[in-house]
């Protein structure tokens, strides 16, 4: 398929928000119809049959799942993953587990590239949402791993060092849930370089997406246009304020902005006054999950409540939210991949609804927006290998990303196309945190307000005032 890429509440404790980023999941047993998906994969299947286990994603790093027919080749391929389990942005770890499960059991019987069979071998990492460990793990993944191929991602903090230190080291790359501009120009590259890099490539919203999603909700709601925007002075926050501000203003809304503010920021005091002084009815943030935890329970205790609360970075998943109590009830945020999704993945076969499912299945907890991104690198890394002439060349899997065309949960992917060569820019849709139908199993649920970035994904309601 193609897709459009054009008040006072409860006391908020800052270590429970911390903490409901969530860590790793433990091994994870799959349900028996997403085994059966997985087992249809082109890839291969695997031996163990429907009712099995699936390979543990908390397994010794390096070593590959295979099932009990062997595979045979000159050497394995090695798959390095980066992500944040613990840290300030454990959050979008959080499904990562049950995601390499399905790799791994896509993986288990070897990739066929060139009529030659490969054994696979995932290595997974945890950056610990801190740029020195990033870098730190990647160059061990590069040069005691030797990868063919890293895959990395969520945030800056973790995916600009390890996309840094394989650009260096002539490891291809592939990294998703950064804003692209925050990933691209982040790293260095200049406004006139259409490709800057030979190595990493990415594939994420940007700029353009956000202002899509926002232009297209925020006038569901009357408003008098005037944003507080609390915009950090980090890789995010700078893009963000860059080049959303001036979109923003051109379609007639006011930012109100105090400044960019350090990352920990623990008074938020002065900014809260002006917005209350410049009677701000739209709150746009970017933060981290504990920086905004803080500043909105002294929001509400300070009397500031917009009509609209807009967050982004944080805010984007179930647990995050929940442990804002009743503060995180129509929180506005906007979601990169959820069930209703119309795509699956190329590589385990599994759709998008069929993946929430197997993941709440399995893990017992509410599936998150991350679950179809980290899939889908691993949908676009199996293409990338296996569109090059040779997998175990780095210069010719980087090559082969250069130009791929793969789909995946969150759409298709088709390098070339722009808006730089080393960058998809995919969807991000607006929505709101509501309470949830009586009898639902989540206390919360994600509802899509906009489909502008992509038609092919359902509208399922109409934004609500924040308190209405």
């Amino acid at each position: 398929m193609e897709q459009n890429v054009p008040t006072d509440g409860p006391r908020l404790n800052r270590r429970r928000f911390l903490q409901a980023g969530g860590l790793g999941l433990s091994t994870l047993a799959l349900s028996g119809p997403l085994l059966a998906a997985c087992s249809g994969s082109a890839l291969g299947d695997s031996t163990g049959g429907a009712g099995s286990s699936a390979p543990s994603a908390g397994s010794s790093a390096g070593q590959a799942s295979q099932g009990s027919g062997a595979v045979t080749s000159a050497r394995s391929l090695k798959v390095g993953f980066v992500s944040p389990i613990t840290g300030p942005a454990a959050g979008f770890g959080e499904p990562d587990s049950y995601v390499l499960s399905l790799a791994r059991r896509a993986f288990a019987d070897g990739l066929t590239v060139g009529g030659k069979k490969y054994a696979v071998q995932v290595i997974d990492k945890d950056g610990q949402s801190n740029p020195q460990r990033g870098s730190q793990v990647a160059n061990d993944l590069i040069t005691s791993e030797g990868v063919d191929l890293m895959l990395t991602t969520s945030t800056p903090e973790t995916v600009n060092p390890v996309s840094d230190a394989c650009e260096a080291a002539g490891v291809p790359c592939i990294s998703t849930v950064v804003p692209w501009e925050a990933w691209y120009y982040g790293r260095g590259a200049k406004p006139d370089q259409k490709a800057a890099y030979k190595f990493t490539y990415h594939f994420c919203f940007g700029v353009q997406q956000f202002y899509l999603a926002y232009s297209h909700l925020w006038p569901q709601v009357s408003t008098n246009k005037k944003v507080a925007v609390m915009w950090p002075n980090d890789s995010d926050g700078n893009a963000i304020r860059a080049a959303l501000g001036p979109l923003l203003a051109k379609d007639g809304y006011t930012i109100v902005d105090p400044g960019a503010y350090t990352d920990g920021t623990n008074d938020y005091s002065a900014q809260i006054a002006k917005f209350k002084a410049e009677k701000c009815e739209i709150m746009s943030t970017f933060p981290i999950p504990s920086d905004f935890a803080t500043f909105w329970q002294q929001a509400a205790q300070q009397g500031f409540r917009p009509k609209i609360a807009q967050a982004a970075k944080t805010g984007l998943f179930p647990s995050q939210v929940e442990a804002l109590g009743g503060l995180g009830v129509d929180l506005a945020g906007a979601a990169y991949w959820t069930p209703t999704y119309p795509y699956a993945s190329s590589l385990t076969k599994v759709g998008s609804k069929e993946l929430a499912d197997g993941y709440e299945s399995a893990s017992g907890k509410q599936w998150t927006q991350q679950l179809g991104a980290t899939l889908a690198l691993f949908d676009a890394g199996a293409a990338a290998l296996q569109k090059a002439s040779d997998p175990t060349d780095r210069n010719a899997v980087a090559a082969a990303i250069g130009t791929l065309d793969v789909q995946t949960p969150v759409g298709r992917l088709q390098w070339g196309n722009g808006p730089v060569a080393n960058v998809v820019a995919t969807p991000i849709i607006g929505g709101q945190w509501v309470k949830a139908a009586s009898g639902s199993k989540h206390p919360l649920e994600f509802v899509l307000c906009e489909n502008s970035a992509d038609p092919k994904v359902p509208v399922a309601a109409k934004l609500q005032p924040f308190g209405a």
